[in-house]
């Protein structure tokens, strides 16, 4: 029998459809891929004391950079553009600490008025109908909730404790991420340097592009949300003063703090902006700061963060609320915190591996090397018989 030329010779992998092989590549690549993103995060919630000051040095050194880089462009001296921008942190949280201590103490009396008659006016709003509480079965909830406090006074002194332990690694993660951002301020490209060296070299290259990506996007992230917080301080204790309700520089300053965290500060600030209003002023008063929260969060939503991100930092909404929904469930509040400037970092670093990679197959494909060259005319020939 003679032999058939010009027949393939079935190989095992034909009897699969091609479309399983695809999808049972992909599957096991995407399965490598959880593992080692799973393995990530429990090393990452197993040594947080660690982890969540360096992300604090990296935001801090993301903020710091521009103004270090402008003072020393300006010809200061490195170290004195660093200590610089230091001092200018620290006097600002100083300074806003010290604001709210100051608003508190000078409020204190009127607050102390306020929320009694605040009191008399819910105790007053439970008399009547639906509710119709009277006053001897309010005071016996009042000694109900004292009872179980004095029964509870054992986890109460634990929680102390627990809170000067807290204490103790907030000064010690204190201190790891100001050594952290000295050291990343003065010498974060021989550090990026060092991380790029741990990759294959033919890989470096598109870890070298990926990095350059990945920081433009957070010096501008970092940017973005402090303006973005500070206008939304401005504003609703602004409508908070001329309501004239107390302690409108503290609700500020929550509402600085809060507006880091993507969504969830805002809701949380704007919740305790109204509640504050309807306590201590009635429901009027709390219908107009409900307006002016609105209105200062649509304000960002529809034109700051629009206007001021642009191209630079490219996250979907559902991206954002997605991802600070998990990491709040997986780290609480620093999860909150570092999730969507993660998300950002990470989507702009994967499109610049990527479009290195799609640049470099175009062009091993516009100039092919001698030995890609002789095993494709090797293909065509065996093609040929």
């Amino acid at each position: 029998m003679a032999p058939l030329i010009g027949r393939r010779t079935p190989h095992r992998e034909d009897a699969v459809p091609r479309r399983v092989r695809v999808a049972s590549e992909w599957s096991w690549r995407l399965l490598v891929i959880a593992a080692f993103a799973g393995v990530v995060i429990y090393l990452i919630v197993t040594f947080h004391e660690i982890v969540v000051p360096l992300l604090v040095a990296v935001l801090v050194s993301a903020l710091l950079s521009p103004f270090v880089k402008l003072l020393t462009a300006h010809h200061w001296p490195h170290w004195l553009a660093i200590v610089l921008g230091l001092v200018a942190v620290v006097v600002a949280l100083g300074g806003l600490t010290l604001l709210v201590v100051w608003q508190v103490r000078q409020g204190m009396p009127q607050l102390r008025a306020e929320s009694v008659a605040a009191y008399d006016r819910v105790r007053e709003a439970l008399r009547q109908p639906p509710l119709s509480i009277s006053d001897t079965q309010l005071d016996g909830y009042l000694k109900s909730l004292g009872a179980l406090a004095q029964k509870d006074s054992g986890a109460l002194v634990g929680g102390a404790l627990k809170v000067g332990s807290a204490a103790g690694h907030v000064l010690t993660g204190t201190l790891i991420a100001l050594f952290a951002t000295i050291f990343m301020l003065i010498d974060g490209r021989g550090i990026w340097s060092w991380i790029v060296r741990l990759f294959p070299k033919n890989g470096q290259p598109g870890v070298i592009r990926a990095g350059r990506a990945g920081w433009i996007t957070l010096t501008s992230f970092v940017r973005v949300q402090i303006l973005v917080a500070l206008v939304n301080a401005v504003g609703i204790g602004l409508v908070a003063y001329f309501l004239g309700l107390p302690l409108a520089v503290p609700i500020a300053v929550i509402v600085l703090l809060a507006s880091f965290i993507p969504v969830i500060g805002a809701i949380v600030s704007g919740i305790i902006a109204v509640a504050i209003a309807l306590v201590f002023a009635g429901p009027l008063s709390a219908i107009i700061m409900l307006a002016g929260v609105l209105l200062v969060h649509l304000l960002e939503a529809h034109v700051m963060q629009p206007l001021l991100i642009g191209s630079a930092v490219k996250v979907h909404p559902i991206a954002v609320v997605v991802a600070v929904a998990a990491g709040t469930g997986i780290a609480g509040i620093p999860g909150a915190l570092f999730a969507v400037p993660l998300i950002a970092v990470a989507n702009s670093m994967i499109t610049a591996m990527l479009r290195s990679d799609e640049a470099a197959a175009a062009a091993a494909v516009a100039h092919p090397s001698r030995a890609e060259r002789h095993a494709r005319a090797a293909a065509r020939r065996q093609t040929s018989v």
